[in-house]
């Protein structure tokens, strides 16, 4: 695991993460891309139009439990099967790439977002890289990492809200 990084030198405030995760590309692809995978680590459904990860491709975010109903849609731009993904996810932008390293995957995640979401995504995407590479945070794990990327990042880029509303 590594802490998540504040990017302010682009149009949008981005947080970075990377991890190494023991698999190589080829399957951690399989895990960004197959929508049963999905389920696994990413925070909501996600259902590319047609089943296929293509320039320009329609993807609708279906959120289940406390968010049930709530939805986003977004648009896939880049596929370099398996190096690097792109796409929106409603207003914000999500880039994985995806390097060989030691028979594993070397992964980092960069979301483009609001500057006020960026503690909330960082702890959120901490959250979800853990269980893809394997690990079962606890519920609540998302907490202190929520204070503490409020406190580095509030004087960066202004007030950090909390998760949304239900």
């Amino acid at each position: 695991m590594s802490e998540a990084q504040l990017r302010t030198d682009g149009a949008r405030p981005a947080v970075r993460l990377e991890r190494e995760l023991p698999d190589p590309p080829a399957v951690v692809w399989r895990a960004i891309t197959d929508r049963a995978e999905l389920r696994a680590w990413f925070p909501c459904d996600v259902d590319v139009a047609g089943g296929v990860w293509a320039v320009g491709a329609t993807i609708t975010f279906r959120f289940e439990g406390e968010f049930d109903g709530m939805s986003l849609t977004g648009e896939v731009f880049t596929v370099d099967e398996p190096k690097l993904l792109e796409f929106s996810w409603g207003d914000e932008r999500l880039r994985f790439e995806l390097a060989a390293r030691g028979g594993g995957t070397h992964l980092v995640l960069i979301n483009e977002l609001a500057p006020d979401t960026a503690a909330r995504n960082a702890a959120g995407w901490e959250i979800c890289l853990d269980q893809l590479a394997g690990l079962a945070p606890s519920d609540d794990a998302w907490k202190p990492l929520f204070e503490s990327y409020s406190a580095a990042f509030e004087p960066l880029v202004g007030p950090q809200s909390g998760p949304p509303k239900a």
